[in-house]
């Protein structure tokens, strides 16, 4: 089986074509970094009208690169949502015209179900497994039984950890986006134990997340050191917060992780998905906690942390292994919760927010 994977939910336009044997013969991805930087943040009109102008160059060109012909593709893949509903539109229609130009199967992938399932493509885990999924727009702690079957155990009541990251960046001056320049300034830290900074959440009960606090300490420090920082001070604030955060993250996930077992006694892994996965401090921290623990740690490859179509492409295969495909009437989703009976989190209901998504 080999199908035509296409992402365009938020602010990377993507185009993939992976095999059911996890071979990526091609996995082409087009930033839209330079034009969002002058507005510090993704503007949804001008993410929308890239997706619409790049799309598709990036599909021929994933085709040339993997040496197929639209003769060879089996199903045609697509970010359904969630995401910013103008970029998903145009990934949608043009998987849906592709579909029906070429009488292929169609299917509409849960954006946040492609990075869940990544862990199956590059490392072949098995479910049941344990996933931290954490990005600009997510982070919650799931329990995946399977290709559908998600069992959400706890989620952010107000920022996502990806939009601390970006928010603590544009704090600290360093500019957009705020993740890896964060990451970048932390590494050169002379003092990182220098700042004192809360630690939400840990050691309370439950598997919830909570970063305004952290953020709002930050601004603190900054307000009281004075604009512009220096680069030292930049440097320590930066390593204390992506430290905190990793401290934080490895609490929820010890307990997480207690209650997975208590669910599956037989075990499994813990996986880490989305683009903040990326994050090398919070790699390590939980590699040694799943040392602890005993259970498996996987983290995908850093280019498919960040949003790509190869894992589209892939949870498009997991899902037709199954028989499921969708309709050509499917109605973009700019919200879609993987685990839809858990309740809505107490906090802010933004679409950075994790909160409904």
């Amino acid at each position: 089986m080999i199908v035509l994977g296409i992402e365009t939910s938020c602010d990377e336009t993507a185009a993939a074509i992976v095999t059911d044997a996890r071979e990526i013969r091609a996995d082409v991805v087009l930033s839209q970094l330079d034009d969002h930087t002058p507005y510090g943040g993704v503007v949804p009109e001008i993410a929308a009208r890239a997706h619409l102008e790049h799309l598709d160059g990036l599909i021929r060109r994933a085709m040339a690169e993997s040496g197929l012909g639209f003769a060879d593709i089996d199903a045609v893949a697509a970010t359904g949502g969630p995401g910013l509903i103008g970029g998903v539109i145009v990934g949608v229609m043009t998987a849906k015209a592709i579909a029906a130009a070429r009488g292929l199967p169609f299917v509409a992938v849960n954006h946040l179900e492609g990075h869940a399932l990544t862990a199956r493509l590059t490392d072949d885990v098995p479910f049941p497994y344990l996933l931290l999924l954490v990005s600009g727009g997510h982070c919650q702690l799931l329990v995946v039984e399977g290709v559908g079957q998600y069992r959400r155990l706890g989620t952010t009541i107000d920022d996502a950890v990806g939009e601390a990251f970006d928010k603590t960046a544009k704090l600290l001056g360093l500019g957009y986006p705020g993740g890896p320049l964060l990451e970048k300034a932390a590494a050169l830290a002379t003092n990182p134990g220098r700042f004192d900074l809360p630690r939400p959440m840990v050691g309370r009960p439950g598997c919830d997340f909570s970063f305004s606090g952290l953020k709002t300490a930050v601004r603190r420090h900054v307000e009281e050191l004075g604009l512009p920082l220096s680069a030292e001070d930049q440097a320590d604030l930066a390593a204390a917060f992506q430290n905190t955060v990793a401290e934080v993250m490895a609490d929820r996930c010890a307990r997480a992780m207690r209650q997975f077992k208590e669910m599956h006694p037989q075990g499994g892994a813990l996986v880490v998905a989305g683009g903040v996965a990326a994050n090398k401090t919070l790699r390590a921290r939980l590699q040694k906690l799943a040392d602890r623990e005993a259970m498996p740690f996987v983290a995908p490859p850093l280019r498919l942390c960040t949003d790509n179509a190869a894992m589209i492409a892939w949870a498009g295969i997991e899902r037709l292994r199954l028989g499921q495909t969708d309709p050509l009437d499917f109605a973009p989703r700019p919200r879609w919760p993987l685990d839809p009976s858990a309740k809505p989190a107490i906090g802010k209901a933004g679409v950075g927010s994790g909160v409904k998504a």
